[in-house]
């Protein structure tokens, strides 16, 4: 199926969505960046009615994709591909768009109900994916018009995309063949990635074995007393892991992403004879209590 790539829309200005704007800029694709409107209580300055106030986390997310490190963008003038908006008033702008990809919380509930207020707004060619780390794409589907269930999968990009060659392509029971193959040849031709089609099991295939493996080091350094500094140094270019090894991997992906990742499989691969595995120690979650997220909070 021909399959015309000229625009996409990322929604979800966090590190993950910014970052994706920010690559599909690289690629010479204009890339629209939609967030919510900023919340009450948010200490955001100017005028709540101006553009600048309401478009304030998208321009955030764009600003801290500029200054990230490893750098997101090619370079600084890539950024005017990546236009800003909200969720409230820039709907009618997703009609314009090829490819819508959602990139916020990883929260079942809140991705449907995001779906629910964009899909009359998409134009009927298209393509909707998700880029959810592990939840179901056959219960996201479920929820979304008949007409768009064709057109919907899994598009799981890494952090950061720039660098992360792999994408996984997650279809449901119904996705259309021929737009997963267009989709699979853009990300490969276009983004540069590494295409895996995965199967719509929890936390699919890299994060499965993954996240098994950052557990197995966490339990691993708590049995054997080392520090954080020595779990780096053996888990890193040592072995043939990049020098972001294990600790600093988990600061660049987020605690809160790493910990939503493992409890999505303790919750739901019952049968697996590793789940105690997955279950985070209580130092990460008391962490992540404390706001200790990592890269995005300064803190890890």
């Amino acid at each position: 199926m021909d399959v015309s790539i000229e625009r996409v829309a990322v929604i979800g200005s966090g590190v993950m969505g910014a970052a994706l704007a920010a690559h599909f800029a690289n690629a010479g694709v204009p890339a629209l960046l939609l967030d919510i409107v900023p919340p009450d209580g948010m200490d955001i300055k100017g005028d709540p009615g101006s553009p600048e106030y309401r478009n304030a986390l998208a321009t955030a997310g764009r600003g801290r994709a500029l200054k990230s490190k490893p750098a997101s963008f090619f370079t600084k003038a890539g950024a005017r591909l990546v236009s800003v908006g909200n969720l409230d008033d820039d709907l009618e702008s997703l009609g314009d768009v090829d490819w819508v990809l959602e990139a916020i919380i990883e929260k079942m509930d809140i991705k449907k109900s995001l779906f629910e207020k964009i899909t009359p707004h998409l134009k009927e060619t298209a393509v909707l994916t998700t880029n959810t780390s592990g939840l179901s794409i056959t219960e996201m589907a479920e929820s979304l018009p008949d007409r768009f269930k064709p057109r919907f999968f899994g598009t799981h990009f890494f952090n950061p995309p720039r660098y992360l060659r792999l994408l996984e392509i997650v279809p449901h029971a119904g996705t259309d063949a021929g737009i997963l193959q267009a989709i699979s040849v853009f990300g490969e031709e276009i983004l540069g990635k590494g295409i895996v089609v995965a199967k719509d099991t929890p936390n699919f295939i890299a994060n499965r074995i993954g996240v098994h493996w950052v557990m197995t080091v966490f339990k691993a350094m708590a049995e054997g007393g080392y520090t954080i500094e020595e779990v780096d140094a053996l888990t890193g270019p040592a072995i043939g892991r990049p020098k972001s090894a294990s600790f600093r991997t988990a600061d660049l992906v987020g605690l809160d992403t790493l910990v939503h990742v493992s409890e999505t499989v303790y919750e739901r691969a019952t049968d697996d004879e590793c789940r105690d595995y997955f279950k985070p120690p209580e130092y990460i979650a008391r962490m992540i209590k404390e706001g200790m997220l990592g890269e995005k909070t300064g803190g890890g």
